[in-house]
């Protein structure tokens, strides 16, 4: 699984690459590259799921365009981890940094609102904690690894902590957008799409006394660890996000 992530991310950041820098069809039409190109053409600002932050843009030709942009902060894609009915509260603390290829196919279009869909294609750097809590009061039921347990009734409850971790990771993105302008200097923007960020390091730690016929507390909590690690839809990262945009 790590090295379909890697080839992935190789193949998007070649295809991020080859968008921006092959520019032989709009030569043709009259859009040759040229130094200036290097300069970015526009700012943004945006929030979402991924956090809040910006990008600097490029604009390449109609058709291409670069957006180098972070993302951070605890802005949550969700408010909690499900596994095996275990219910886990999720605390975000976002750290990506991103580099797309925006495809305009109407790019040329004389209707400004067709000109504004884009396929947003790239990778992005990402260093990401998830923190995981679970709180239990005494005398209440709950379940760990699929396994009943009963917090002790004369005790403080159950507290379980964990950290979910998509750490030093290299993930290929695919998404769509709209971003039309305004007018000349200023336009919005709104995107979805996803990270394939492979399978995260979990780990919980649990204090207090749970009472059961069955599976030792500890070793459901490490069964528990692995089955988040695991499960096949903490291998995407999804994203949403809205934002202002100028051009100068």
């Amino acid at each position: 699984m790590k090295s379909l992530h890697t080839i992935l991310a190789a193949s998007v950041l070649a295809a991020v690459a080859g968008s921006a820098m092959a520019d032989t069809a709009v030569v043709q039409d009259g859009y040759a590259f040229d130094r200036n190109q290097l300069i970015p053409t526009g700012v943004r600002a945006e929030v979402g799921t991924t956090g809040y932050g910006g990008a600097l843009l490029w604009t390449a030709n109609p058709y291409v365009g670069l957006a180098l942009g972070y993302n951070g902060g605890d802005i949550s894609w969700s408010d909690d981890v499900k596994i095996d009915g275990s219910e886990y509260d999720l605390d975000m603390d976002n750290n990506n940094v991103y580099l797309n290829a925006e495809l305009r196919p109407w790019g040329a279009s004389a209707n400004r609102w067709a000109q504004g869909v884009y396929v947003a294609a790239g990778v992005a750097y990402l260093d990401n904690d998830y923190g995981l809590e679970r709180r239990v009061q005494p005398g209440e039921a709950f379940k760990v690894n699929n396994t009943n347990f009963i917090a002790d009734q004369n005790g403080n409850g159950v507290d379980i902590k964990g950290q979910m971790e998509y750490k030093n990771d290299i993930a290929p993105y695919l998404g769509l957008g709209f971003a039309p302008k305004i007018n000349n200097n200023w336009g919005v923007f709104g995107e979805v799409g996803a990270y394939y960020t492979g399978n995260p390091k979990v780990n919980l730690t649990g204090s207090g006394d749970a009472l059961t016929g069955g599976q030792d507390f500890q070793d459901a909590l490490r069964a528990e660890e692995r089955k988040i690690a695991n499960d096949d839809k903490y291998e995407w990262m999804p994203v949403a996000k809205l934002g202002v945009s100028y051009h100068w």
